[in-house]
């Protein structure tokens, strides 16, 4: 097949996309001398990315997130700004070829793939059949056109459990489900459909042989014009959850030379067969142990095909083609350090018609790069995607080694309206642990405060012995390592506690000198109780003051009544800022600093790398739990995707009730008791937010 594209002179570039996408992409055109042009909805007007390019258009305010989806609204947004090229950023639009197609046809310049290609690649069944036919080994699976259950039901018995079920349109881990046994397949299947016909706009399906224990490493790829086809080396993208990356690295832990080549040359093959032109990834599954594809297909699924990757017959790891995103990824960032190239600048050029001046030959990776991904998600509830005020945001300063790219301002908010990624943390180092100490540094000193984040998280994963070594690391790392705990939320230390009520105190005090101490003059007071808590936990802190010197002592009061208490003294506290945003402290003879935000009810703290949220308890408003604990409640904002029961009928605990999507992202909420639903307080393609009572059970009687 062919996607030659018609070149075209281009001057000013608009960037249809928001947040930290669209600042990335405005910065590189910018630094190359093009105009630029940003859009927003109404729910962006205050965000950074706006005020980033020379000029912003409004394209839509009613339902926010489908704004940046209104092909017609962005290129009369491009006309009416005097742009002459668009870039899609990457995510929305970027792999839409009905996109590409009408920008080429208004006569502008669409940086990124044709319309032809986007729509080739992005459908996984047709691309696997595509890249086959150049040689590609593929997982054996289904990409049949018959999407009916029965054919699924035939093909997963052909294929053998456990099955992956896939979105044909679409990646990112949305409409992806793995399924372990024939009776679940069926579930998985139509919850797969639902949430990629809301995330892709198609709930096509395929099927494909779940690998065990696989890494997942991809290969970057720069097409010119001209014929001209590279590879950027590989990006190990192992670290998931929900079958979403979490953590990136470049190069691969596990791959060594023969088979960065052996990987590249399959990638570069497929790419050159379909005429492919711009940035592109492909997407690899690396079986660990070498197994090799368990004999020939049956039925109505497809065989891997190809020859063998493992050249000459070389024992090593098999790979097999998972899919190819036309556009740029979230982690190229990790490329771009190791390599030294900028890819939104080699879009630019291509889309201009130049060729690509590096020569495969001369590719060299210097170093090793990794990245965090930082979401507004609450971890231990299941990674449930969060909304809330920005209420301090300090990244660490950007550095020759560290690169943060967000789109964040403090004071600012996060929206449910669109994805649940809110920064990008990226390390560079001589060696993988010089690149893994820094990326740990600077994510346990982002300060992010106002609502939950996996910050954390990041940490715990950076920090732990097996990712440190690198080697072991495959997509079930996270629940292998962390499984059970994922679910229990962190405690805080006597220290961060103690902290915590010093600074809730202090914030009442008239302003001082930010360079003398706290002193309790101020406050017209020497003694002082606090109390805080967290979920069930209670903490009751007595503060007294002498001077300069304060002591802390804290008590756990949900605990038994002999729990111990605990003394510690503060000396020489004092603000750093004249916001009084944050304090520093020395605390039984160690310096302690913390930075502070605080709600009517609330005390947020980042602390010893962490950010620690507690109730006020003697100043939160009293508050009845609405129907018990047979109360189904909102855990995040977001649009009711169905309401499975009715009003009068009887539910069986662990039963399935209401959908809701939030961030993309589909969340099945299940009845907490067995009994008779008494009140239902929502209907599908509603809104609710968090919070909010969706429906009320009352128990069975005995």
């Amino acid at each position: 097949m062919t996607t030659r594209k018609q070149i075209r002179p281009f001057h000013t570039v608009l960037v249809a996309n928001r947040g930290e996408i669209a600042i990335r992409i405005l910065r590189t055109v910018r630094r190359m001398g093009y105009g630029t042009v940003a859009v927003y909805s109404e729910a962006d007007r205050d965000s950074p990315h706006v005020r980033a390019a020379d000029r912003a258009v409004l394209i839509g305010g009613a339902a926010p997130r489908d704004s940046y989806l209104d092909i017609a609204a962005l290129i009369e947004a491009a006309r009416r700004a005097g742009a002459d090229a668009v870039h899609p950023g990457y995510g929305f639009l970027a792999e839409n070829a009905d996109f590409a197609d009408a920008v080429d046809a208004a006569g502008l310049v669409f940086i990124g793939p044709s319309g032809e290609a986007i729509r080739a690649m992005g459908n996984k069944a047709q691309a696997k059949r595509l890249v086959m036919s150049a040689g590609m080994p593929c997982i054996p699976g289904y990409q049949g056109e018959d999407q009916s259950d029965e054919a699924f039901v035939h093909a997963a018995a052909d294929i053998g459990f456990p099955v992956m079920v896939k979105a044909a349109a679409g990646g990112g881990g949305r409409g992806m489900r793995l399924v372990h046994e024939a009776a679940a397949l069926t579930q998985a299947l139509a919850s797969a459909r639902s949430e990629a016909e809301v995330a892709f706009g198609s709930g096509e399906l395929i099927l494909e042989r779940a690998v065990v224990a696989p890494r997942h490493v991809e290969i970057q790829l720069l097409a010119d014009s001209h014929g001209h086809v590279i590879h950027l080396g590989e990006r190990d993208c192992s670290v998931q959850r929900r079958h979403q990356k979490v953590i990136e690295e470049a190069p691969s832990p596990a791959v060594d030379a023969e088979l960065r080549a052996r990987m590249g040359d399959a990638a570069v093959k497929s790419a050159r067969a379909i005429g492919y032109i711009g940035a592109g990834t492909m997407e690899f599954l690396l079986d660990g142990e070498g197994r090799a594809d368990a004999g020939p297909p049956q039925g109505g699924t497809t065989p891997s095909g190809g020859s063998d990757p493992r050249s000459g017959g070389a024992r090593g790891p098999q790979f097999y083609f998972m899919e190819m995103n036309t556009r740029l990824q979230v982690e190229h960032a990790v490329t771009e350090a190791i390599t030294g190239l900028d890819l939104v600048e080699w879009q630019l050029r291509i889309a201009a018609g130049e060729p690509l001046t590096l020569q495969q030959s001369e590719l060299r990776l210097d170093g090793h790069a990794i990245e965090v991904r930082l979401t507004a998600e609450d971890v231990p509830a299941g990674f449930l995607p969060q909304t809330g005020p920005v209420l301090r945001w300090r990244p660490p300063v950007d550095g020759h080694d560290v690169r943060v790219d967000h789109g964040l301002v403090e004071g600012g908010a996060v929206s449910p309206h669109y994805d649940s990624m809110i920064a990008k943390l990226v390390a560079h180092g001589a060696t993988r642990d010089e690149a893994r100490r820094k990326l740990l540094r600077a994510i346990e000193h982002c300060v992010l405060l106002g609502l939950p984040s996996n910050q954390g998280f990041l940490a715990d994963c950076l920090a732990d012995a097996v990712f440190a070594e690198g080697t072991a690391v495959h997509t079930g790392f996270v629940q292998e390592r962390f499984g059970t705990q994922l679910s229990e939320r962190a405690v805080p230390g006597i220290r961060t506690i103690a902290l915590a009520a010093f600074g809730a105190l202090a914030s009442k005090m008239p302003a001082q000198d930010v360079r003398q101490p706290i002193v309790a003059s101020a406050l017209g007071q020497r003694a002082a109780r606090v109390t805080l808590a967290q979920g069930s936990a209670r903490w009751e802190v007595r503060l007294q003051a002498q001077g300069a010197q304060w002591q802390a002592t804290v008590r756990r009061i949900d605990a038994p009544a002999d729990a111990a208490a605990h003394t510690l003294a503060l000396r020489d506290a004092r603000w750093n800022d004249a916001e009084r945003t944050a304090f520093s402290a020395e605390c039984d003879g160690m310096v302690e600093s913390a930075v502070l935000a605080l709600q009517a009810d609330a005390v947020q703290l980042f602390h010893a790398g962490r950010a620690w949220s507690f109730e006020r308890v003697s100043e939160r408003k009293s508050r009845v739990a609405a129907g018990g604990g047979g109360a189904v409640t909102a855990p995040l904002t977001g649009r009711i995707v169905d309401v499975a029961v009715r009003e009068g009928e009887t539910v069986q605990a662990g039963q399935r009730l209401v959908v809701l999507e939030a961030m993309k992202m589909e969340h099945t909420l299940t009845a907490p008791i067995a009994g008779v639903v008494a009140e239902v307080c929502v209907q599908a393609e509603g809104q609710s937010s968090k919070g909010a009572l969706l429906l009320r059970i009352e128990e069975a009687k005995a």
